[in-house]
């Protein structure tokens, strides 16, 4: 079936639900667990930010190292080999979903899961969608699973 699984996983309600998926589908086929938190410093800004404080960057690198730790207790709990990476975007051209896919590409994922809000119309408009662009973008097969409505 699958011997590297990828999930993405920011701590949202979505992400927990792909994540326990995940979980699932690795223990099933016995496949390697890749969990990656992608940091996007830039977003709570906008564009207009030239300078992030060393001590938010540092905040959120914690916060997302706790996530990641969460998660490998998870996949030690369900008896699934995992490993954990915290990604950053590169630059203020750069994505959430674009960061996935380089990470799915460097670690040979043969699955991805993500976790997807289920959002239409305006809401969608607005917010956009790091799973639709990542489907928009990826060669890797991927599994949504949609959060609780």
């Amino acid at each position: 079936m699958y011997d590297k699984i990828l999930v993405a996983f920011d701590g949202s309600e979505t992400s927990r639900h792909a994540l326990a998926e995940a979980l699932r589908l690795a223990r099933l086929s016995g496949a390697q667990l890749y969990v990656a938190n992608v940091i996007d410093i830039l977003a709570p800004f906008g564009m207009g930010l030239s300078y992030v404080p060393a001590d938010l960057i540092a905040m959120y690198r914690e916060d997302a190292r706790k996530l990641l730790e969460a998660a490998r207790d998870d996949a030690k709990a369900a008896d699934v080999h995992c490993e954990t990476e915290l990604l950053q975007l590169q630059s203020v051209t750069d994505s959430v979903a674009d960061c996935l896919n380089r990470c799915a590409a460097r670690v040979g994922a043969q699955l991805v899961v993500l976790g997807t809000h289920g959002r239409r119309g305006v809401r969608r408009a607005l917010l956009g969608s790091v799973a639709e662009e990542f489907v928009r973008e990826t060669d890797c097969p991927v599994l949504l699973v949609r959060g609780v409505a």
